[in-house]
């Protein structure tokens, strides 16, 4: 049904409820959980009459026609064919089976193929008819409009549905137990999933807010017990804790990915935190780390329309909309005793369930005995709290700048400052970032994510846990930044610690301990995550086209590195990157939030005005391609659900006169109402998936497309996707479709800069592979100057011939 919103009323036919949406600058989307199935539709303010037409059309007056039901089937078919793919998924839901018995969260949230096939129109309308109502739904608006005319349009939209009961279909009770379940599923993988979890309670419960601190104090940051005694030892590439529950009940869960050897380990590093946490708890340190993480998220989450629009419905839902000052209070009021006596309560050794999803003829059946006497644990090795005091913030510095585009840029003498001002929320995003002006050699790509990733590991007086611990009671947890174009370090935490954050980013930057022992720890996580890559059905087979397009250099190689180009890399050659790559070229420092942006300015100048004065480097030249005069491609055969293919052309740089037109060729591609997406999803049922995109950087530009379908119908999927491609050297646009794709670009460039970290970005990527900062005065400009001679003439330069490289990974029809 969520599917069948998109599919038409009476007055709106197929595919114009998001043609309508993109018109007006704004995009569409829905999801279905446990617990409600939501729509969203987010587009700039002045659309909101024609989102709530078109929203309220879609929901009132959804025709679901049985042909187009017929088609969609095979579309929702294919997405779950792609779920099955996804590993992380397929443990996490049948950890769900495993808890429970009677419950209907036990159950494959998604459908299977044969269960799906033979939904009918009949089955759809009575869900319909008795569900969507008007008491059942809720609709939050949240933006730059005024409450009172927002109603009134709301009432115009809503106002004359006619009242309802109703219908309740309530899940079976679940009976209580106690009891410890394992199971053990194989699979075409290349990295083990754990998933470990209990029973809990529900959302407003008095003990929720004291399990979501345990969680945090277990697994949020870098700074949490199981970050540091699994994740920074290399026991696990990955790892997290949480307490969900959707309404009627709640689940505390730790999932992580990591080499199926180490499965028992990773169990019993779980084992002993969670039973500390119920036998000792959290001291006052790890207690305060964990909260202001918590704190700090709650109000990112309110940063976006939707996060606000999203947490406003899901309160009223539940109770009412002051449910949030509620969640807000209690979090902060949690004590280390309430943390402990929750844990005790409910993180049961003797209650636990646990799965494990391993490759084929790798490691050890998990047994319902094995994990018993895992968490029969009987002494808690100690754990020492890192002592993370932050460096001391220097003295202010009086700046001066210029502000263009709404960006104050202070320069000085060996980095550039760039502030902007971004009310809403009481945080900024900092970050220092320095220009790749080398790749990494060909031999050794990864070598600059290594060594950022390590000067995570320990800087200045700071071991690792000490960096972590300080930066994590600021309200944020230091992230490596590592793109193609450029590398760096940042964080998000509350407008007043700005002098703190920069003070740690400072000491990041330039002096990180880079010990040997962090490098090869570090290596080996980074080795394990290039291995895993090969498990995702979008990154890998995107990976592979550049492969072959660009060859095994530059953007021909992953920014992380391949397994075999990490396997030598030294702590040696980290600290010679550092010097040459690092402090060898200038800095830019970007800081957006709710500041005033020159006493911002002044207190970043303390930190980093006496970095070594140094020029800017000319930007570097175009990068060659290895695409010849045919098509290439590279194939890998795995035992999946889906044939996941990728392809690649040339494409205009970040700073071509053509990439405007580039990207509006890709708003009429793809996306819902877009070319592409018509005839291979809308018309064809060919795939859930479907994408092609203006992939932009600062040497090289690619025009891309995507499509994950079912291995008997690749030729198929190819053979449409290659036609459409070349309809548009042949055909220009239509008006209308120039109009649809001119607004939507417009108007999602406005929708980015409600998150201080996208604004971040764009004021970034302007700075460093831009044109500079006048690119932010009006983003939407140079979009609606684009014609549909310009777009097919960018078609006729890049897609004529369809000369491409192709990545396919090519499923042999298994999963699970």
């Amino acid at each position: 049904l969520e599917h069948m919103f998109f599919k038409g009323t009476e007055r709106r036919g197929v595919g114009a409820v998001a043609r309508e949406t993109k018109s007006a600058g704004g995009y569409l989307n829905a999801s279905t959980s446990y617990d409600h199935t939501a729509y969203f539709t987010v587009l700039p303010a002045r659309g909101l009459a024609a989102a709530l037409d078109i929203q309220s059309d879609a929901l009132r007056n959804s025709t679901i026609d049985a042909d187009e039901l017929a088609r969609e089937l095979r579309v929702i078919i294919q997405e779950a064919k792609r779920k099955l793919d996804n590993a992380g998924a397929v443990a996490y839901e049948t950890l769900h089976e495993v808890m429970f018995d009677r419950h209907r969260i036990r159950r494959w949230r998604i459908g299977y193929e044969a269960d799906l096939a033979r939904f009918t129109r009949d089955d759809l309308w009575g869900y319909y008819q008795s569900r969507y109502v008007p008491e059942r739904t809720i609709v939050a608006i949240v933006g730059a409009v005024d409450p009172d005319q927002a109603l009134a349009l709301a009432r115009d939209a809503y106002g004359d549905w006619v009242p309802a009961p109703g219908a309740s279909d309530p899940s079976p009770a679940e009976p209580p137990r106690r009891e410890v379940r394992a199971r053990t599923l194989r699979g075409d993988v290349s990295q083990a999933e754990l998933a470990v979890g209990w029973r809990t309670v529900p959302p407003l419960h008095p003990d929720a807010a004291p399990l979501d601190v345990a969680a945090a104090v277990l697994a949020s940051g870098r700074g949490s017990w199981l970050q540091r005694a699994l994740r920074e030892t290399g026991m696990v590439t990955s790892i997290s804790a949480y307490n969900y529950a959707p309404t009627e009940l709640g689940i505390f869960g730790v999932s992580a990915d990591l080499e199926p050897e180490r499965v028992p380990a990773a169990l019993e590093g779980i084992a002993q935190a969670t039973a500390r946490l119920s036998l000792v708890g959290p001291s006052a340190e790890d207690l305060d780390r964990a909260k202001t993480l918590l704190l700090t998220r709650w109000a990112r989450r309110l940063e976006s329309m939707e996060g606000r629009a999203s947490a406003l419905a899901a309160a009223e839902a539940l109770e009412g909309v002051d449910v949030l000052d509620r969640e807000y209070a209690a979090l902060a009021a949690t004590t280390a005793d309430e943390v402990r006596i929750a844990a005790a309560r409910y993180l049961d050794p003797e209650g636990v369930s646990a799965v494990a999803y391993l490759p084929h003829q790798s490691g050890t059946d998990l047994t319902a005995d094995h994990v018993a006497r895992t968490f029969a644990v009987t002494a808690i090795p100690p754990v020492t709290t890192p002592v993370g005091s932050v460096p001391t913030p220097p003295a202010r510095r009086t700046t001066r700048g210029a502000v263009e585009s709404g960006v104050l840029h202070v320069p000085l003498p060996g980095a550039d400052l760039l502030v902007r001002r971004k009310p809403g929320v009481p945080t900024v995003t900092v970050g220092l970032y320095v220009p790749r002006v080398a790749f990494d050699p060909p031999g050794q790509a990864g070598l600059g994510a290594l060594t950022i990733r390590s000067a995570l590991r320990g800087a200045g007086d700071l071991d690792a846990g000490g960096l972590a611990f300080a930066a994590e009671r600021l309200g944020g947890t230091l992230g490596a930044a590592l793109a193609s174009d450029w590398v760096g370090v940042g964080l998000t935490v509350m407008a007043e610690r700005l002098a703190d954050a920069a003070a740690l980013i400072d000491t990041v930057h330039r002096s990180p301990r880079l010990a040997d022992q962090d490098v090869v720890a570090e290596r080996e996580l980074l080795t394990a995550e290039a291995r895993q890559v090969a498990d995702d059905m979008f990154r890998y087979p995107f990976q592979l086209a550049f492969a072959e397009a660009f060859g095994d250099a530059g953007y021909g190689l992953p920014v992380a590195g391949l397994p075999e180009t990490l396997a030598t890399l030294t702590g040696a050659d980290a600290r010679r990157w550092h010097q040459e790559a690092l402090l060898g070229v200038r800095p830019v420092v970007v800081a957006v939030g709710d500041v005033e942006p020159s006493r911002a300015a002044d207190v970043l100048a303390g930190a980093f005005a006496s970095l070594p004065a140094r020029a800017a480097h000319p930007a570097p030249p175009a990068l060659g391609w290895a695409l010849a005069a045919r098509p290439l491609e590279r194939v890998i055969l795995r035992d999946k659900a889906q044939t996941a293919l990728a392809m690649v052309f040339h494409g205009p740089d970040r700073r071509s006169p053509e990439r405007f037109a580039a990207d509006v060729w890709a708003g009429v591609a793809s996306g819902l109402g877009g070319r592409v997406f018509d005839a291979l999803r809308d018309r064809r049922s060919l795939a859930y998936t479907v994408l092609a995109s203006s992939w932009q950087k600062g040497r090289a530009g690619a025009l891309v497309s995507y499509i994950a379908t079912s291995p008997e119908r690749e030729g198929e999927a190819r053979a449409v996707m290659l036609e459409e491609l070349d309809r548009f050297v042949r055909e220009p646009v239509s008006e209308a479709e120039l109009v649809q794709a001119v607004n939507y670009l417009s108007g999602q460039a406005e929708v980015r800069r409600q998150h201080a970290t996208s604004v971040a970005g764009e004021v970034l990527e302007a700075w460093l592979v831009g044109d500079g900062l006048q690119e932010l005065a009006d983003p939407g400009a140079a979009y609606r100057t684009v014609t549909a001679e310009q777009v097919q003439a960018v078609a006729a330069t890049h897609l004529a011939g369809l000369i491409r490289a192709e990545g396919i990974v090519r499923g042999l029809g298994g999963g699970k």
